[in-house]
């Protein structure tokens, strides 16, 4: 991939991809080519193609998708299913059909067996069942891993995947409804300090164990991939290293100052028991991560948390509007 390859970020506005234009831009990648959904619906199958045959773009990064937390997946599993569904299947087939080198399409951990052993190596997929509060959209994206392996196999694209651990930074959702487990903490943290809440409810046992990875990083791994990786086995993408939710939400309440006691909610969901990415054949390759956690949720509370809290909160007061 050279600098002045003319490259497609798909969903460049959400978390993922923001950080990945970050890196390309970086870099000095500057031929980039991105649409809006509301300038492209990629559930479209003609709208896609006709964008692809328009600007027939080298090098395709897939990061757009309906995503959210467990809330946001046990309530709205048709839209998680469908959405996600019809973004891969039209952007991975145009890809095919209009001559893309190369493209790199965006994963998830959430798609291995809930009871996988641990750490988690690629080989584990489809091994059990899925964990029942994502398998929706994890049956998306399973779909999607084996469109790229299928039309590689088929028609010898080069279509590879990465499988990303659980993510935060920048662009982040601090919706409470729809939102991950660590920007909702961050919020839920930040209210209670801001409004002299004497505790802060957790979902959960606080028991279950999570690995956390800064965007940017992630970014720097999908570059380096597009640069360096032709192969058809998945690619897990973590730090190695995990935590127990009550050990997060504790350093949430360090970095946020808020003096209020934690307290978890055993009725609510955990989600998978242990979730921890086996990254050694990506390191095997050279690449590590850069951010340690305390480091990233520090720098994400001081440097983009506002603004985007500030924004949830505006489309929250704006939706009773709109159902009028």
């Amino acid at each position: 991939m050279e600098r002045s390859s003319k490259i497609y970020v798909a969903g460049h506005r959400g978390m993922v991809g923001s950080a990945i234009v970050r890196r390309l831009q970086a870099e000095g990648y500057n031929n980039l080519t991105l649409r809006t959904s509301t300038e492209l619906d990629l559930r479209n199958q003609k709208a896609t193609e006709d964008f692809f045959d328009t600007e027939r773009p080298e090098y395709v990064f897939l990061a757009a998708a309906r995503v959210g937390g467990i809330w946001a997946n046990s309530t709205r599993p048709a839209d998680f299913l469908y959405d996600n569904l019809l973004i891969q299947c039209n952007v991975i087939h145009a890809a095919w059909k209009f001559g893309v080198k190369k493209l790199l399409f965006l994963g998830s951990s959430c798609i291995y067996p809930r009871l996988s052993p641990q750490p988690i190596r690629e080989e584990y997929l489809l091994t059990g069942p899925f964990e029942p509060t994502n398998e929706p959209y994890a049956l998306a994206k399973v779909a999607g891993l084996k469109m790229c392996t299928a039309y590689r196999r088929q028609y010898g694209c080069n279509f590879i995947t990465i499988m990303p651990t659980n993510l935060y930074g920048p662009g982040d959702n601090y919706d409470l409804y729809s939102s991950h487990v660590l920007p909702a903490l961050l919020r839920k943290f930040h209210e209670a300090k801001i409004q002299n809440s004497n505790k802060v409810i957790v979902w959960g046992t606080g028991s279950v164990l999570r690995e956390f990875m800064h965007v940017d990083d992630l970014a720097d791994a999908c570059l380096f991939l597009m640069l360096h990786y032709d192969e058809e086995l998945w690619m897990n993408c973590g730090t190695g290293e995990e935590l127990s939710i009550r050990q997060l939400a504790e350093i949430i309440q360090e970095i946020t100052g808020c003096n209020a006691a934690i307290e978890f909610d055993p009725q609510k969901p955990d989600g998978m028991p242990r979730k921890l990415l086996d990254s050694s054949r990506l390191r095997g390759l050279g690449w590590q991560p850069r951010i340690g956690l305390k480091e990233g949720i520090r720098d994400v509370y001081q440097n983009s948390f506002l603004k985007e809290y500030n924004s949830a909160l505006m489309r929250e007061k704006a939706i009773p509007m709109a159902s009028n």
